[in-house]
């Protein structure tokens, strides 16, 4: 009974025991690195050296050497193989304990991608400044009037489509719409770079990033350039088709309880030609017809 135990839960395990036997097994001079005099406690590669060989993040390298990670990528699988040296049986061996290890493990699923009332009712609260949700995945999944407007042409897509990172790099409106899209875009990457270290195997994020390495030479490479750090300017200047020009002052935050999700707000200084542009943009915006929630409860409202 108990060999049977065993069988049925290290499949992750043995699969982080082989990573981890390699490891220590392997001096950084096979790899090419360059040590110190020093006293290395570690035999073999330390985690993280292996892990920056490897292009993943530390946290998920220590995941999968703990078994809790079972559901590494074939790309992941190859990246190490090839850090490690690993002989054409040994790589074999690897991606037989990964899909064994698969077997175990639940299919991960997209996070959930509904919005609470209560923040719909935030956004529409937030009017006249531009307000939206989105996913961890830049995913747009909520907004008032001015949120969806200030990204101009959006709107003609699909809700499905509506991203962030789509529209940047696929739109043919977004390089006009913002006069620094270079600086624009290398922020994209970088926070996709970023939560895609985190959970490379996630498949909102997979699937995202698989599309636009495929349309996007731009994304291809700076996606390339491996860049997790993104500068994000608090001002950012938008030139509207509709409105005109308008610099507004952005501001992003975490919503509690939700798998990822962010708010992003843009503000002006009332009384200026900037506020009077987002003005304009809220009231000539179409009402969205997608929250059904927020107008049933307006209705409710107007009648006590």
């Amino acid at each position: 009974m108990a060999s049977q135990q065993s069988t049925d839960t290290g499949g992750g395990e043995e699969l982080g025991r082989f990573l981890r036997a390699r490891r220590t097994q392997t001096s950084p001079d096979q790899v090419g690195l360059t040590v110190g005099t020093g006293l290395r406690r570690t035999p073999g590669l330390r985690r993280e050296e292996l892990a920056t060989l490897s292009g993943i993040s530390i946290d998920y390298y220590v995941r999968l050497e703990r078994g809790k990670e079972t559901r590494p990528s074939p790309a992941v699988l190859d990246a190490l193989a090839r850090a490690l040296h690993l002989d054409d049986a040994e790589h074999q061996h690897l991606r037989e304990l990964a899909t064994r290890a698969a077997q175990y493990a639940p299919e991960p699923s997209p996070p959930s991608r509904t919005v609470s009332p209560h923040v719909k009712l935030v956004l529409e609260t937030l009017r006249p400044s531009p307000a939206y949700v989105i996913s961890r995945s830049m995913d747009l999944l909520a907004w008032n009037p001015g949120g969806l407007a200030l990204f101009a042409g959006l709107a003609d897509w699909p809700a499905s489509q509506r991203n962030i990172a789509r529209y940047l790099f696929l739109h043919p409106t977004a390089p006009t719409l913002f006069p620094d899209w270079d600086y624009q875009v290398r922020g994209c990457v970088a926070r996709l770079r970023a939560q895609s270290g985190i959970d490379p195997d996630a498949p909102d994020l997979t699937h995202l990033v698989g599309e636009l390495l495929l349309k996007s030479p731009d994304f291809a490479k700076l996606w390339e350039r491996y860049d997790v750090v993104g500068r994000k300017k608090i001002q950012k200047t938008f030139h509207h088709p509709e409105v005109g020009v308008l610099t507004l002052s952005g501001q992003s935050m975490h919503l509690e309880g939700t798998p990822g999700q962010r708010l992003g707000v843009y503000t002006a200084e009332p009384g200026t030609a900037d506020h009077d542009a987002m003005l304009l943009l809220d009231l000539t915006s179409p009402r969205p017809a997608t929250h059904p929630d927020v107008t049933a409860e307006q209705r409710r409202r107007s009648r006590s």
